[in-house]
């Protein structure tokens, strides 16, 4: 056990370093430079007999107050936040380049019994207190976390993956809550599974991931080896998915915010500018599904912070991820799907409308796509007369326009041309009642502000005699 009467200041900006010092029992003092003001990060080396600091940055990202440590001759480890180690940082420490090393090692390994050997390991070879201490414990790479009661492989299994840092330090809980919400469902299980990253994880982890139905992602993106070389305009080719497409299973991004939940609710704009690219625009190029927020950044008593998720969210995020389960274990003959063309402003002309792209063609290709893999289109429809006469032709073209001209035909969505016979024949009719089911569950303030908008439902745009909400489709076999 590591002498807490010997105080180690560490200054780390892995809130996980962090949570394992606190809960390692041993003597520390600890803040996180990047969001501590320069008096308090002086107060909490005040009286440290040494000072490591671990940095996820450059050694011009160092706080300026390290130069007064440095003259006052405490010991000092400084230490790169990755796991490999930063030779920049660990020689500018002024304890040997071996023992900062090794203190690199505990917390790569990381948890509350490693940073009670660094506390240890530090306190002997340095300050030379004699106490003794054990050599950095491994911590397997990856796994799978302990659940209450094992699953039931009967069902569709989602998997949890989350970083293995959180493993270690016991900040874990918002992967368990993940996964129970996906228990709750019925229909499938839950599977929490840690890692330290997707871009040099090990073939056995792959391996693992694809004996799963839906694989749910709390960890940076996979596609660039090294984050700091991925670039608009750089080189397209080096980001790399292969691996990632290969497990051929629905891969969804499951959003743990950095702020808290009354930030996040309180936010206009819901997530800020670096969840919104780290945890939304650059998972995408890894071809991810982006699902919600579920998992919130809280600030303790003692001013770390934990994940912590929310009940409501998780269950959101649960059903996203048990419906593209289920979905994967269903035959594409009895797959039900809905392709949706924009139309805005709602005027024939504008429907498919996108800039630079042909919409009318991609329907078509993606239709006959469709049909080549399995999928319903019924055997005698206007979308299967479409594609057979585009078949003949060789004009995809005319066939994307045909499409279109279909869909006007149906009603499309100008009030101008809209037909009282097109109201009444629509193949899809939403009534009142299902509408206020599929609404029950909003917020009343959203709900309400609808209502003085647009007046009770259903209102009366796009509405026919019989009150029922109309859109325009082309039903062929089961792909609306």
């Amino acid at each position: 056990m590591a002498d807490a009467s010997t105080r180690i200041a560490l200054l780390s900006t892995s809130d996980t370093d962090l949570l394992s010092a606190r809960a390692s029992g041993a003597g520390y003092a600890w803040a996180n430079p990047s969001r501590t003001t320069d008096p308090d990060l002086a107060t909490t080396i005040a009286g440290a007999d040494l000072v490591v600091v671990r940095l996820l940055g450059s050694r011009h990202d160092l706080w300026p107050g390290l130069d007064a440590v440095r003259a006052a001759g405490t010991p000092l480890v400084i230490l790169g936040g990755e796991q490999q180690p930063s030779a920049e940082l660990m020689e500018l420490s002024t304890v040997p380049i071996g023992v900062a090393a090794q203190a690199h090692h505990y917390l790569a390994e990381g948890g509350p019994a490693n940073l009670a050997q660094l506390h240890a390991f530090l306190s002997d070879t340095v300050l030379l207190t004699g106490e003794g201490f054990e050599p950095p414990a491994a911590i397997a790479a990856w796994g799978f976390a302990e659940r209450p009661a094992p699953a039931d492989h009967t069902r569709p299994r989602v998997g949890i993956l989350y970083y293995r840092a959180h493993e270690a330090s016991g900040n874990n809980g918002f992967a368990h809550a993940l996964a129970d919400a996906i228990d709750g469902t019925g229909q499938a299980s839950g599977v929490p599974i840690f890692a330290g990253s997707l871009r040099s994880a090990p073939d056995e982890l792959y391996a693992a991931l694809g004996t799963l139905d839906a694989l749910i992602v709390t960890v940076l993106a996979a596609g660039g080896s090294v984050p700091a070389t991925a670039a608009a305009g750089g080189d397209d080719e080096a980001w790399d998915v292969e691996r990632m497409a290969s497990l051929d299973i629905p891969v969804l991004q499951g959003l743990c915010l950095t702020s808290s939940r009354a930030a996040w609710e309180a936010s206009d704009e819901g997530a800020t500018p670096l969840d919104a690219a780290s945890q939304i625009a650059i998972p995408e190029f890894d071809g991810r599904i982006i699902t919600a927020p579920f998992s919130f950044k809280e600030i303790d008593a003692d001013g770390l912070p934990r994940y912590v998720a929310d009940p409501e969210r998780c269950a959101r995020v649960a059903r996203i991820a048990v419906n593209h389960a289920r979905l994967r274990r269903t035959p594409n003959a009895e797959k039900k799907l809905a392709l949706v063309l924009s139309a805005y402003p709602t005027k024939h002309a504008r429907i498919g409308n996108a800039v630079g792209l042909d919409t009318p063609v991609s329907a078509i290709r993606l239709l006959r796509r469709l049909r080549a893999d399995g999928y319903d289109l019924g055997d005698t429809n206007q979308v299967t007369a479409i594609l057979e006469q585009a078949a003949s032709s060789g004009d995809d073209t005319a066939a994307g326009d045909a499409l279109i001209h279909a869909l006007i035909a149906a009603g499309g969505q100008d009030e101008e041309w809209l037909t009282a016979a097109q109201l009444t024949d629509a193949h899809v009719r939403i009534t009142r009642d299902d509408y206020l089911r599929w609404t029950a569950d909003l917020p009343a303030e959203l709900t309400g502000a609808m209502t003085d908008k647009w007046g009770e439902a259903p209102g009366n745009l796009f509405v026919n005699d019989d009150g029922e909400i109309v859109l325009a489709t082309l039903r062929a076999g089961n792909v609306v």
